[in-house]
């Protein structure tokens, strides 16, 4: 087990910039994940999403900036940052002629366990990611879904503090995709830190505690779904069909604290409010006193891809 982390983000990356010739990869890229948190990195391909997640797991040099994992600088060289780290590439990275439990063990010899700690850690890996049944099979008989695990697992072996994912849900049946996607969500309630990449929207909204849009190399926007869907302007809406006065009930949703506004529209009351789930059983409340049936209630929140289409003018691209 790795020493304990006492910094406050177990990764910070400021001003991240990278060429290829005369193509700018990331531009001035900044942005922290603290112990516990899962980050996302939300973008189309091409983006730029896998050249900053090489940079932070220095397996690419940075023409300008600085990277601090567990408070250590990092760079292409930097071994004592690189160990609190475990990436796990878009590519699937495995030995097809060695089973699950060999694929592990080979990998494991490379992070320095050795002996019982190796077979300990082996295990436990496997229970994790769903595959003790299958040790024993080799890799070429596994699923794409099951191969996406078992990458996953390789990247937990020396119980890292910083979890790298580079879209680890690509060419994944949707069952596989959910078990990858449960995986994840452990993950950072275990305490670890993970930077995840996705160009799928409902993966950042379920997945992320706080995302960061970027597009042509430059972040363009970060924070929780709420702060980002808070520069829209846009606000939630409920939705109730009712049996009663109607207008009665909008007058007094307009006094809740919370609605910014209350309306009868098409035979139905229909509610703006910042946090709609928050105020729904006040809302609830207010119509069962007013002595309305309700019949049906809608939520509609506003979206990440609603976000991504203001900032960038485009729907998100494959």
């Amino acid at each position: 087990m790795l020493d304990t982390v006492t910094t406050a983000d177990v990764l910070s990356a400021s001003h991240l910039g990278k060429r290829f010739g005369d193509r700018v990869a990331v531009d001035d890229v900044s942005f922290e994940v603290a112990p516990g948190e899962t980050y996302g990195l939300l973008g189309p391909n091409g983006a730029g999403k896998t050249t900053t997640i090489r940079l932070v797991c220095g397996l690419l040099r940075a023409d300008q900036g600085e990277i601090r994992v567990a408070g250590r600088p990092l760079g292409t060289t930097a071994t004592s940052a690189k160990k609190y780290i475990g990436y796990v590439p878009q590519d699937i990275a495995l030995y097809p002629d060695l089973t699950a439990r060999e694929n592990l063990s080979f990998f494991g010899r490379l992070y320095g366990l050795r002996g019982r700690a190796l077979r300990h850690r082996v295990g436990k890996v496997l229970d994790l990611i769903g595959l003790s049944e299958r040790s024993g099979d080799r890799v070429e008989s596994f699923s794409g879904g099951m191969k996406r695990r078992l990458n996953i697992g390789a990247g937990l072996l020396h119980e890292p503090t910083l979890l790298v994912l580079d879209e680890p849900t690509v060419g994944v049946d949707p069952q596989s995709r959910h078990a990858v996607m449960e995986s994840v969500r452990s993950f950072g309630a275990a305490g670890m830190a993970v930077l995840y990449t996705t160009h799928y929207m409902e993966e950042a909204e379920r997945l992320c505690d706080r995302v960061g849009i970027i597009d042509h190399g430059r972040l363009i926007a970060e924070g929780t779904r709420r702060e980002l869907v808070a520069q829209l302007g846009e606000r939630d809406r409920i939705t109730l069909a009712a049996t009663g006065d109607l207008e009665v009930l909008a007058d007094r949703l307009r006094r809740l604290d919370g609605v910014d506004r209350a309306d009868v529209k098409d035979g139905q009351v229909q509610v703006l409010a910042g946090e709609a789930r928050r105020l729904l059983p006040d809302v609830l409340d207010t119509a069962e006193r007013s002595g309305l049936s309700v019949r049906s209630v809608e939520v509609d929140e506003p979206d990440l891809e609603a976000v991504f289409l203001h900032l960038t003018g485009t729907a998100l691209r494959e």
